[in-house]
């Protein structure tokens, strides 16, 4: 197992590798310049914690998450619904998606617990955030009735809580998809929970909507960034509960 003693062979190549890579990818609109610099320490700690293929799950998550963002993107803009910053993410965003992933990954590093259960909640924490933003997306641009969660009223487009038919079948794309990218890379560990990882990232989805519709619309201080590590603690929690049980 691997420990995090900074001097290690994993973790001085984790570090270097993140810093030459960061260094070519900041010339791509995917994040801004200090998101960028978070980035490249949210990759050192999840390849040292879990080498490669930890490291190459969230690398996918972003990909697919900033090619989504960019689907019908000057259309968003033109309506208001587009992402500030022309679509690229900062620290806050950042970790407001991957906190709950990265301090998994760490409980692994240091044999806190089961590690097959911490890895179940690492992956079904990004398969939710992953569905958060396919719905969320392909919502807010092809959503032809958009409703509150809550009550079924119709709401604008980018309401918090509003949910939509074509959103919703987006959701459950995007947490296939990153289901089968993080079961494909850790198969022997997570393959017998697929069904249970893509599941209840969907569903933690539609408990997002619940908490924007109740919570967030009343509480200012609530953000999205929080809102997001709440709904990625969600199916952690509840994945690790559920595998535990059937273990």
């Amino acid at each position: 197992m691997i420990t995090f003693n900074p001097f290690e062979s994993q973790w001085i190549w984790a570090f270097c590798l993140n810093a030459i890579l960061i260094s070519i990818a900041q010339r791509f609109p995917l994040l801004t310049r200090p998101g960028w610099f978070h980035a490249g320490a949210l990759g050192t700690i999840l390849w040292g914690c879990l080498g490669w293929r930890g490291w190459l799950s969230v690398v996918l998550y972003l990909l697919l998450g900033t090619l989504v963002t960019r689907l019908g993107f000057a259309r968003k803009q033109q309506e208001g619904l587009a992402e500030g910053r022309g679509g690229r993410r900062g620290p806050e965003n950042l970790w407001g998606s991957a906190a709950t992933g990265t301090l998994l990954a760490i409980f692994i590093g240091a044999e806190f617990g089961s590690e097959r259960l911490l890895l179940i909640g690492f992956a079904t924490s990004f398969s939710a955030k992953l569905a958060d933003t396919f719905g969320s997306e392909i919502g807010k641009r092809w959503g032809r009735k958009t409703v509150l969660i809550t009550s079924l009223r119709t709401v604008p487009a980018g309401t918090d809580g509003a949910i939509s038919l074509e959103g919703t079948f987006a959701s459950a794309l995007g947490s296939l998809l990153m289901t089968l990218a993080t079961v494909g890379l850790f198969f022997d560990e997570l393959a017998p929970f697929l069904f249970l990882i893509f599941l209840i990232g969907f569903i933690a989805t539609l408990f997002e909507s619940f908490l924007g519709a109740v919570l967030q619309q009343r509480l200012t201080w609530l953000t999205n960034e929080l809102i997001n590590a709440l709904q990625t603690s969600f199916a952690a929690v509840i994945a690790i509960a559920l595998a535990s049980s059937w273990a």
